[in-house]
């Protein structure tokens, strides 16, 4: 990291039979990452092709989508339907989904869905503030 003026400094790395653990003195960033991502492709005796790209903290955020009708011009509303608009939604563009969406009829005489979305976000929110801002 010093060749790369960055104040980010490594206090510990444990090499464990899953991964590399590594703590630094402030939490990185994501091109923080990426530089030690490249410097350990660099390294003589490990195999570029077996280093995953290292990732920040995750948590799981759980929106609710309420009001949608059932059925409209484009036919019945399912999981596969709204994960391909989410996927066009610039609010979404950021958003990796933690687990199959969930497309709830409020009541059987309803045509109104809820739709659940789990989508993986940074400790500090970051995905989820810019969908709800």
């Amino acid at each position: 990291m010093k060749n790369s003026n960055s104040d980010v400094i490594a206090d510990f790395i444990h090499l464990s039979s899953n991964g590399v653990i590594i703590t630094t003195n402030r939490p990185a960033n994501e091109s923080e990452l990426s530089r030690i991502e490249n410097f350990l492709k660099k390294i003589n005796n490990i195999d570029p092709s077996s280093i995953e790209t290292p990732r920040l903290p995750k948590s799981k955020s759980y929106i609710k989508i309420i009001g949608l009708p059932l059925n409209s011009e484009l036919g019945t509303i399912t999981s596969n339907f709204i994960k391909s608009v989410l996927k066009e939604i610039y609010l979404f563009k950021d958003a990796t989904l933690a687990s199959k969406l969930h497309v709830i009829k409020v009541s059987p005489k309803s045509n109104k869905v809820v739709i659940w979305v789990d989508i993986w976000d940074s400790q500090s929110g970051s995905v989820d503030k810019n969908i709800i801002n």
